[in-house]
């Protein structure tokens, strides 16, 4: 049984799950920008719910929706949303991406922002753990269908988010193009000063525009947090 992850106005429990609460989940739920006022907001493989949690405390939007294609995750997510005091704006989605982007695209409805903590290591590192292979490699939700799906749903001015690793940065900002996404804001993340860039958070809409460029380093020493990561996750951990 793993605990309760206790945040300031929420707790997740992800005893179910896979995936467990990281770093790049709580950073993307922070960053990810909502100045638009959203009306829809969506969380593409949504694990345990947590970035959609954080955004409903972050926002007014009336629909949160996430989808997630694991079983016991997408159980896990209703659960969490159950348990906040968010329940009735919260809702999540047991399909693929693929299915539930091209159901919502017949609707002819929209989201106005997207956010996405991707799997993202290639095939060759499976491992014997199904569940969490599917929420951690990129063989059960590829680039290309993430960025397929968003195109087709995300509204004129709406804004898609995510975060993935730094090496993949230029070929993924690359493959949005092949699907008029463009990037309008960066930020590369390393985990202390001497360490190398591990992260990138990108943003992108259907409109190109300057692309804002952002650094974060996460800490200076064990646990020692910088001032940009505490002012970013104040609101979500207790402990800032």
């Amino acid at each position: 049984m793993t605990k309760l992850f206790q945040f300031k106005e929420f707790s997740v429990n992800q005893d179910k799950t896979a995936m467990k609460i990281g770093t790049d989940g709580v950073l993307l739920g922070a960053w990810c920008a909502l100045h638009n006022y959203p009306e829809t907001i969506l969380d593409v493989g949504c694990g345990t719910g947590v970035i959609a949690l954080m955004l409903a405390q972050r926002s007014d939007a009336m629909t949160i929706d996430a989808v997630e294609v694991d079983e016991n995750a997408y159980e896990q997510t209703v659960e969490n949303f159950e348990n906040s005091d968010w329940g009735d704006r919260l809702y999540c989605y047991h399909a693929s991406f693929s299915e539930f982007a091209n159901e919502i695209a017949e609707e002819e409805e929209s989201y106005d922002v997207i956010v996405s903590n991707p799997p993202f290591y290639t095939d060759d590192f499976e491992t014997e753990d199904n569940a969490r292979n599917k929420a951690r490699f990129t063989s059960s939700l590829s680039f290309e269908e993430l960025l397929k799906g968003v195109s087709t749903i995300l509204s004129e001015n709406g804004i898609f988010s995510t975060i993935i690793p730094f090496k993949e940065e230029a070929n993924f900002i690359d493959l949005a193009k092949k699907y008029n996404l463009q990037v309008h804001r960066v930020c590369r993340v390393q985990g202390n000063p001497n360490s190398d860039i591990k992260r990138s958070l990108l943003a992108f809409s259907v409109h190109s525009s300057e692309i804002i460029e952002e650094h974060l380093i996460i800490e200076t020493a064990r646990h020692q947090y910088t001032e940009d990561y505490i002012n970013l996750t104040k609101d979500f951990y207790l402990k800032m």
